[in-house]
């Protein structure tokens, strides 16, 4: 079998097992975070979730199967692990960034959560003040 084939198949084995692992990761402990950011409405946290699960999935294999093709010419096993240290490293790079990204838009849409919460009293009022009249300022007529 050429090197260059085993070469890929390494890399998707590896790049496919990190995308799975990481879109798992950020299932887990950003549902948390949704759940927080939608007042603990559990149904609509688990749904957003998914969505962005899925959204993270279509990018990363998308990425990886984009950048499966290599023109170098793998000879050697020194090769196939230069090859794939490359290209794993760009990988995880892009993996890197797609979480910090969902990091930063799950804390952006929690701290407007914060924000809106705390706009409202805590205690509803309780009751209502009819105005005093009216004065007008002086040399004003009023009426």
């Amino acid at each position: 079998m050429d090197l260059t084939v085993i070469a890929y198949v390494i890399y998707l084995l590896v790049s496919i097992g990190l995308t799975i692992w990481v879109a798992r990761t950020l299932s887990r402990n950003g549902r948390i975070f949704l759940a927080d950011v939608l007042q603990g409405n559990e149904k609509l946290a688990d749904a957003v979730n998914h969505l962005l699960v899925v959204g993270f999935y279509l990018v990363n294999l998308g990425f990886v199967a984009l950048y499966l093709q290599d023109d170098a010419v793998i000879a050697t096993s020194r090769q196939v692990f230069e090859a794939l240290s490359q290209k794993l490293g760009v990988v995880l790079l892009v993996l890197g960034l797609m979480h910090l990204g969902n990091v930063f838009a799950l804390n952006k849409f929690r701290r407007r959560g914060m924000m809106d919460r705390e706009q409202n009293p805590p205690v509803p009022p309780q009751g209502y003040t009819q105005p005093g009249p009216w004065s007008a300022p002086a040399g004003q007529v009023q009426g």
